[in-house]
């Protein structure tokens, strides 16, 4: 980790601080990557706590089979049975959109990677950010 020049983008561990202070909300990571890999990564970031719950490669390697697993944990974790209208799964890829769109969640789409906004929205995200930076809108845009 320490080799290669990663960076949080705008806004992420903010919006991770502001919705830990909402009661009402669960965060945790769906990922394509394997579990182990994925606590490495945020562990050096310093926001893995942040996460209660998760679903990931090695759960399945289709993305979009992931969306049941990170729900069926989210219950266990928070003794909540969550309904995919209140389920939000934000990426910066098409495929991540399509991950929500599987479950019948709410597809976020944040335009800091390789895809650009009018791409995430040709995806059917329900929402698009250009980033998180603005915390308190990106919070009251999604109806948190």
């Amino acid at each position: 980790m320490g080799r290669n020049d990663g960076r949080l983008l705008p806004g992420f561990p903010q919006i991770l601080h502001a919705l830990a202070r909402l009661p009402h909300v669960a965060v945790g990571l769906l990922t394509g990557n394997l579990r182990r890999g994925a606590e490495l990564k945020l562990g050096h970031y310093g926001v893995l706590d942040h996460f209660s719950f998760g679903a990931f490669a090695d759960d399945s390697h289709e993305r979009n089979l992931l969306g049941p697993f990170a729900r069926k944990r989210a219950a266990e974790a928070h003794g909540t049975d969550f309904q995919p209208a209140d389920i939000y799964i934000i990426g910066d890829t098409p495929h991540d959109i399509a991950c929500a769109k599987a479950i019948d969640a709410r597809g976020v789409g944040v335009a800091t990677g390789h895809y650009s906004r009018a791409a995430l929205e040709a995806a059917g995200a329900d929402f698009v950010f250009d980033d998180l930076s603005d915390v308190d809108g990106v919070i009251r845009t999604l109806g948190l």
